[in-house]
């Protein structure tokens, strides 16, 4: 399992850690991801995903997954998400006619 958000394509960044001699070494930024399920409004069911803490926030403010989905650059988002971005537009477009 990749340690990518699922939602924001947010991932592993790398740097330096600079000592107070000035030495660098090599480290990792890891992203807080965290396995949460989100309800889908339009499809009427749970989904289970690994998204950041950030990215938590930013659904939680766009007033949840649909909408956060609508929104979204398919470019940004994982494979499951795209096919749930699909999904959610296929439903709202049914229920809209």
């Amino acid at each position: 399992m990749s340690r990518t958000c699922e939602l924001t394509g947010k991932a592993v960044m790398t740097g330096n850690n600079v000592s107070h001699a000035n030495n660098k070494t090599k480290r990792r930024f890891l992203p807080n991801l965290v396995s949460v399920t989100l309800i889908s409004e339009a499809l009427n069911q749970n989904v289970r995903l690994r998204i950041s803490a950030n990215a938590l926030r930013s659904v939680e403010h766009r007033g949840g997954l649909d909408a956060f989905l609508a929104k979204a650059d398919a470019a940004e988002l994982s494979q499951r998400a795209r096919l749930l971005k699909k999904q959610i537009a296929k439903k709202t477009v049914e229920q809209a006619a």
